[in-house]
C-alpha cells in the first residue's frame, strides 16, 4: 500500500502515507476516564450492509469492502481496551462465518501492528464485550486464549440459569440496562473493570445506544464513491430518533485516490460535540 492520501483538514493539505495513518492518532494518548470510538465504511447513499445471497443475515457490500480501509480498520482495532461486538458475532465465528477482529499475528501486512502493540506493553488481543439480551451464543475457546476476556454486557431481564451458564464458560455477565442495554450503564460499567479505550466494532444498533447515551466520542467514517441502492439495506445508526441530534465536528478528512481501484474514497473521522 505505498500509494498516499492527502490529508484535506485539518489543512494546509499534505500527502501522506496510508500505512500509519490512524495510528499515528494514538488514540492511548487521551487522558480522559474513557475514550470510545466507532468504525463503518458506507457507500455514498449510506449502506453499511446489504443480504448476504446465500445465507440469512447481512453483509459488508463487496462494492465498498477493500484492502486500505481494511488496513485503517486494523489500525483503530490494534489501538483498543476492548472491542464492543455482539452475540451474532460470536455465532458467526462459531460457525465459521466470522473471522478474528484483529488480524495483527496471522496476516504480515499487519505484523507492524502486532509489533506495535507488543511496544506498547498491551494484550496480544483486545478483550471482547458482546452486547447480548439473549445471551444465545457459544464462546468459542480460541477467542479465550492466552488469558483474553469475554464480557458479556445484558439486561436486568435475562434468564437467570442462561446467565449461570455463561458466567460458568465467559467468567463474566454484567446487567447494563433494565430492557436494553443502557450505553452510560455499558461505558460506565467498563470504565471500572479497568478499560479505558473502548472500540465499537459491531453495527447499527449498538452506534445508537452509545449515541444515546452521549458516551461516544469518535467516529470514524469511510465514505467509498458507489451507489449501490437496493432493499433491505443498513445504514450507520439505526433506532429511535435521537433527541436531541447528535452534533459532530469534522476531526480529519483523507481523500484516497487510490481506493477502490483508482475510483477514490473519503476516510472522515468526527469528534462528538
Amino acid at each position: 500500500m505505498t500509494e498516499g492520501v492527502v490529508q484535506l483538514h485539518p489543512l494546509p493539505a499534505e500527502t501522506r502515507p496510508l500505512s500509519g495513518l490512524y495510528l499515528s492518532q494514538n488514540l492511548r494518548q487521551h487522558d480522559r476516564e474513557t475514550f470510545v470510538y466507532s468504525n463503518f465504511v458506507t457507500s455514498l447513499d449510506g449502506r453499511i450492509a446489504i443480504p448476504h445471497p446465500d445465507k440469512p443475515g447481512m453483509m459488508v457490500p463487496p462494492q465498498t469492502a477493500n484492502m486500505r480501509d481494511w488496513r485503517l480498520f486494523q489500525e483503530l482495532a490494534v489501538q483498543a481496551d476492548i472491542i464492543i461486538t455482539s452475540g451474532r458475532y460470536l455465532r458467526d465465528y462459531a460457525d465459521g462465518r466470522a473471522q478474528e477482529i484483529l488480524h495483527v499475528y496471522d496476516d504480515p501486512d499487519f505484523a507492524d501492528l502486532g509489533e506495535w502493540r507488543q511496544e506498547q506493553g498491551l494484550s496480544p488481543q483486545p478483550d471482547l464485550a458482546v452486547i447480548s439480551g439473549s445471551l444465545n451464543f457459544p464462546i468459542p475457546e480460541v477467542l479465550t486464549a492466552h488469558g483474553r476476556k469475554v464480557i458479556i454486557f445484558t439486561t436486568a431481564q435475562v434468564d437467570r440459569q442462561r446467565v449461570r451458564q455463561m458466567e460458568a464458560q465467559a467468567g463474566r455477565v454484567v446487567v447494563a440496562g433494565e430492557e436494553s442495554v443502557d450505553g452510560r450503564s455499558l461505558v460506565r460499567q467498563m470504565a471500572q473493570l479497568g478499560y479505558r479505550i473502548i472500540y465499537s466494532a459491531t453495527g447499527p444498533k449498538v452506534l445508537h445506544l452509545l449515541l444515546a447515551g452521549g458516551v461516544l466520542d469518535r467516529l470514524y467514517l469511510t465514505l467509498a464513491n458507489r451507489i449501490l441502492g437496493g432493499r433491505p439495506f443498513a445504514s450507520i445508526v439505526e433506532g429511535p430518533l435521537l433527541e436531541p441530534a447528535v452534533d459532530m465536528t469534522l476531526h480529519t478528512l483523507y481523500y484516497d485516490a487510490a481506493g477502490l481501484d483508482g475510483l477514490g474514497q473519503l476516510f472522515a473521522a468526527y469528534n462528538v460535540g
